[in-house]
């Protein structure tokens, strides 16, 4: 057994399919399957089932599956290190963010920081909060950007950015021309919320609650577990909702979504660097880290 086979294996889980796990790495089928059985004669345990279409991880390949991301990614942060020693920056660098860093802040940071380090591989995992958070830890992921701090001794946190969210309605809404509304006049409206586990919703939950407010006192429509699925909630009259206005900036743009306040409620909230305090950071983590905040730097007019 070596990393190979393990990446191999975690491609393989990852894409719940030989044939496209082959395809990531350049390899055939038979080869993939090939270094699962060499896997699973070395750990002397059935580590994948074919279920139907997908390939799915038994309890055993659970477990190596954890063990194994950790290995990749304490072997990229080697390598990374080292090359750091010569004052080159190359290597593979795993970051994460939550829905709205995740897939409206990051991807253009990692743009420009691809074209500034041509020879780094960098990659970009998204999920909620809680998940890019126990992604740090567990070391899948060197850094990760998440919309809401979170008491844990074992991470340290930084705001980033500063974000404002509001009130989105569709255009045609009766408040659709309004400025503001009240905490009252929300209730009686069908309303979408985030899942758990969301920055977006521990952050409403939180304002409420320094308002004096409960969210659950809202007409609570429907639960959706992405910023996309919301957005498009409240363009299908499934219900309103609050979202980051980064999240809908094109669609308050074009006047497809209207933005209000809500009178008594602050809305503001920050995006923040988190890091594992047990982990020592790479030399090409810390310049995506000097690179990032530069880029989110205010410009000058």
């Amino acid at each position: 057994m070596d990393l190979w086979h393990l990446k191999i294996f975690c491609k393989v889980i990852e894409h719940k399919s030989f044939s496209k796990a082959g395809d990531t790495v350049y390899i055939s089928q038979p080869t993939v399957s090939s270094h699962i059985r060499d896997l699973e004669s070395h750990f002397g345990c059935r580590l994948v089932d074919r279920l139907s279409r997908e390939a799915v991880p038994t309890k055993a390949g659970e477990l190596l599956y954890s063990y194994a991301k950790e290995l990749i990614s304490l072997y990229a942060e080697m390598e990374s290190a080292l090359t750091g020693f010569h004052g080159s920056i190359k290597g593979s660098l795993v970051i994460g963010g939550s829905t709205i860093p995740g897939e409206y802040i990051l991807p253009g940071i990692a743009g420009s920081f691809t074209k500034t380090y041509p020879e780094i591989k960098l990659s970009l995992i998204i999920g909620d909060t809680e998940k890019i958070i126990n992604d740090t830890l567990s070391g899948i992921i060197e850094l990760g950007v998440v919309g809401a701090a979170k008491k844990d001794k074992r991470i340290q946190q930084e705001a980033l950015i500063d974000d404002q969210m509001r009130l989105i309605v569709p255009s045609g809404h009766k408040w659709g021309k309004k400025k503001s509304v009240t905490i009252n006049m929300l209730k009686e409206e069908p309303f979408i919320i985030r899942e758990r586990g969301s920055g977006t919703l521990k952050s409403i939950e939180q304002n409420f609650y320094k308002a004096g407010y409960d969210i659950n006192d809202l007409n609570i429509a429907a639960q959706m577990g992405s910023t996309e699925a919301v957005r498009q909630g409240i363009k299908n009259q499934v219900g309103i909702s609050i979202l980051s206005t980064i999240a809908v900036k094109e669609d308050l743009k074009t006047g497809s979504l209207k933005a209000l306040a809500i009178e008594g409620l602050d809305l503001s909230r920050s995006f923040y660097l988190t890091l594992s305090k047990t982990r020592t950071l790479s030399p090409l983590c810390n310049a995506f880290i000097a690179h990032m905040k530069t880029e989110l730097q205010p410009k000058q007019p």
